[in-house]
């Protein structure tokens, strides 16, 4: 599967679409290249790997006494790093982010994950290597 986003719920995007078709085409073109005997050399590629999916700071009651900070809203895969602002308190208090390393957020505030107690999820860059690919010759 493929997903491309963000996109709220029951939104169709074009722009979205526009990415995802070209991510599906790419994949398809590789298949097919991959089929006919190309060679691909070996590569290293930047990823995120997910660490840990955080909630919203809560009361005794299980209920969220804070928001998403501003400064991180929007703010998908860019670096956060001890310190920075995570979230913002009813009461107008910052809740920084405290870690050993910075980390990727992603999935920031999104609707859909409210119901799974999700403000974020932690992600790390990490680098992937691959080897050379070829189709072995029968």
């Amino acid at each position: 599967g493929v997903e491309v986003g963000p996109q709220p719920q029951g939104v169709a995007r074009a722009d979205v679409l526009d990415k995802m078709r070209k991510i599906v085409k790419h994949g398809l073109d590789f298949v097919q290249l991959f089929n006919e005997g190309k060679e691909f050399p070996p590569c290293t590629i930047e990823v995120f790997k997910i660490m840990e999916k955080v909630d919203y700071p809560r009361n005794k009651n299980g209920e969220i006494i804070a928001i998403i900070h501003p400064k991180l809203q929007d703010q998908d895969w860019q670096p956060l790093k001890n310190g920075d602002p995570l979230f913002l308190t009813l009461d107008g208090e910052v809740i920084p982010y405290q870690g050993n390393c910075t980390v990727y957020p992603t999935f920031i505030n999104e609707a859909a994950y409210y119901e799974k107690k999700q403000a974020f999820v932690k992600t790390e860059k990490i680098k992937l290597t691959a080897t050379h690919l070829r189709l072995p010759v029968s």
